[in-house]
């Protein structure tokens, strides 16, 4: 992956220390909504891709750094901060009230949604842009959580290596969730490399996955890590069979709408694991990390829902949902797809 383009000094130092060679110390200004701060969550972004596939030409000991980790450990701080203020305080249940509170969390709202409007209403041009936004952890879908499996026993652990394997396509490639979203991209006529529209992909969107990077390399976040997991799967089956309806209405084949149709199977088994086995478990092992576990479902909750209002707003006001990039155009032409009709 090619390092992107910076949207402000924090990015711009940590772009040029990766691309140099040479490190120099950074100063963390003052940010209004780290949220939603474009500067600070392409800093934090690029910093975290050090962990997973790196970037073209970066020397890989970058990954561990110290003046760099130090910087990222300031980041963090500040965008943890902002996330626990975001969600509030959570409650020390107990072992047995963490699934009922994890369906109180994640039940759906009234309002309006995004995964009824993909479902109805989208054009072909905005069902791209939804896959681009997401694209950043599908095509790296479950990395993130297999931090967590030395970090967990017991229970918990097994828990969470039997949804992994799932997401792992039990070690066929073609079955890995992260493939069958790379077809479908492939079938929309989208880059499928790995961070192709990073420079596209609004803070709104990275915070999302930031999020995930920072509990997942963090031991003392591994109660948020699974409960951010078990929040996603309790929430995703009925999305996913609305974005493989709307995606059929817009002409999509059996290989377009797979990922899709296969979450909608795989979420509601593992909507039951993840409650009880793994987040029920690791209460019930460690009282002190209700909290946490509660903490980061919320938190998912929260900046999905961000990130979902995002792609509603600037469609009702006629825009892009994606970053305007000088030299890069729209993510995808609008004449005839493979595995698609026009």
């Amino acid at each position: 992956m090619r390092l992107p383009e910076a949207r402000g000094d924090l990015s711009a130092a940590v772009i040029e220390a990766l691309a140099s060679g040479r490190f120099e110390v950074a100063r963390l200004a003052e940010v209004t909504d780290p949220l939603t701060d474009e500067d600070l969550q392409l800093a934090l972004a690029v910093c975290y891709e050090l962990h997973y596939t790196g970037f073209d030409g970066v020397d890989d000991r970058w990954e561990w750094h110290p003046g760099l980790l130090a910087l990222r450990g300031e980041i963090e701080y500040v965008f943890e901060t902002a996330l626990r203020q975001l969600t509030g305080p959570q409650p020390a249940l107990g072992a047995a009230e963490i699934p009922a509170a994890l369906t109180a969390l994640t039940a759906e709202q009234d309002g309006p949604s995004l995964a009824r409007y993909i479902q109805s209403n989208a054009t072909i041009e905005q069902f791209r842009e939804f896959v681009v936004h997401r694209s950043l952890y599908q095509l790296k879908e479950a990395d993130p959580h297999t931090f967590a499996i030395p970090r967990l026993t017991g229970r918990a652990k097994a828990a969470l290596i039997e949804i992994q394997i799932d997401e792992y396509g039990s070690g066929r490639l073609a079955r890995m969730h992260a493939e069958l979203f790379r077809t479908t991209m492939g079938c929309l006529g989208l880059d499928t490399a790995y961070g192709a529209y990073l420079d596209r992909l609004p803070a709104v969107t990275l915070a999302v996955t930031n999020m995930l990077s920072m509990f997942a390399l963090h031991r003392r976040l591994r109660g948020a890590l699974v409960g951010q997991l078990a929040a996603f799967e309790m929430s995703s089956s009925l999305p996913n069979s609305r974005y493989g309806n709307g995606l059929r209405r817009l002409g999509g084949d059996e290989h377009a709408t797979l990922f899709y149709d296969e979450h909608v199977e795989a979420d509601a088994v593992h909507e039951q694991i993840a409650a009880h086995d793994m987040c029920g478990s690791l209460v019930a092992e460690h009282p002190e990390l209700a909290a946490d576990v509660l903490f980061g479902a919320a938190a998912s909750e929260a900046l999905g829902g961000r990130a979902s209002a995002h792609l509603l707003d600037s469609w009702a006001a006629g825009r892009s949902s994606l970053r305007e990039v000088p030299g890069q155009g729209r993510p995808a032409p609008t004449d005839q797809l493979v595995g698609v009709a026009s």
